[in-house]
């Protein structure tokens, strides 16, 4: 299978931006918007702190390998601005994890996108569908530090059809691979936003077909020569930068329409970290355009390799592009939550 789904276990139209402060009307995609208390009280928020010892987050930490440091702009660590980008913690159906997320400009300066796996899932056999739990945001982490402070999620936002996923029907469900979480402060007291003191841009239709950067905590790498260094066992930030591929999927399993990504070999734990368009590195700004879900190949030629023939194929890592369709409304409830 030419798709391998990111779970933290193991295009025409002008861009729409939305800069701080902004809300949006609500529109009729709303009603197609699910969301989820995670915890509200203060003692809801003090468990779920409680719960992710230092000692439970080592625990997803891969071992580290032998192997001398590899850079490429396929998979390298990245050493520039960081504070948007952090580790999401979550319990999956009793199985502690981790995605990545990014701290987007909202109205309530307290909201992160990443994957819609990483906020709801299945079990392993695509059933049972279910929010996860103890849901916590530590953004700018490195190396076991919170130098932002930890922030516990507040509200999970996804889109209805994701709740239907069935691990199956990629053509159906992928695009919906996308969610957002509404978060309470850290324990100074802080949003997210004032305490990293940045945010990312939005982008909603933007075209899929530019030169992106793609950023995750990955727990895992497709090169073997990479396995084990600091950037792919989970405690450090990796990054990948080219052009953006469209992968359609394979004949016998075909994707969501408007998938995209570049050539990556960040591996699981990466799923829900940012693929962003006019990305500075000097600001580590840009515009978040889509997120990290599933692997896709293409061979030497630029065809999509088949499910069962990926050996000499290069491996992009894939997901949806953001519409003012599905994520708009998502965003919207997400950044109006208080």
């Amino acid at each position: 299978m030419s798709i391998i789904r990111l779970r933290a276990v193991l295009l025409a139209g002008a861009a729409v931006l939305f800069s701080v402060g902004a809300v949006t009307p609500a529109s009729a995609a709303a009603s197609d918007v699910a969301t989820s208390d995670l915890a509200v009280t203060a003692a809801q928020q003090k468990a779920v702190l409680d719960y992710w010892t230092p000692e439970r987050i080592k625990a997803l930490t891969q071992p580290s390998s032998d192997n001398p440091p590899k850079a490429a702009a396929d998979g390298a660590p990245w050493t520039g601005p960081a504070a948007t980008f952090g580790r999401l913690f979550f319990t999956d159906h009793g199985e502690d994890s981790s995605c990545t997320a990014t701290v987007v400009r909202s109205a309530n300066r307290s909201t992160v996108v990443t994957a819609g796996h990483c906020v709801e899932n299945t079990d392993l056999l695509g059933e049972n569908p279910a929010w996860n739990a103890n849901s916590l945001f530590i953004p700018g982490y490195h190396d076991g530090q919170a130098p932002y402070g930890k922030f516990v999620g507040r509200l999970g936002v996804a889109d209805q059809t994701w709740l239907a996923n069935d691990q199956q029907n990629a053509a159906k469900f992928d695009a919906y691979d996308q969610a957002f979480v509404a978060l309470n402060p850290n324990e100074a007291g802080q949003p997210v936003e004032d305490a990293v003191g940045a945010a990312q841009k939005i982008g909603f239709d933007t075209p899929g077909d530019a030169d992106v950067y793609q950023f995750g905590y990955p727990r895992a790498a497709s090169d073997p020569a990479r396995e084990g260094l600091p950037e792919y066992i989970g405690e450090r930030l990796a990054f990948c930068h080219g052009p953006a591929k469209h992968y359609p999927g394979t004949a016998d399993y075909p994707d969501s329409p408007d998938e995209w990504g570049t050539a990556c070999v960040m591996g699981g734990g990466s799923s829900g970290g940012p693929r962003l368009r006019d990305f500075d590195p000097a600001t580590g700004s840009g515009t978040v355009v889509g997120d990290n879900t599933h692997a896709g190949f293409f061979d030497a030629a630029g065809k999509v390799c088949p499910s069962d023939a990926t050996e000499n194929c290069t491996r992009h890592l894939v997901g949806p592009q953001f519409s003012a369709t599905i994520t708009q409304p998502l965003y919207e409830r997400a950044q109006s939550a208080h």
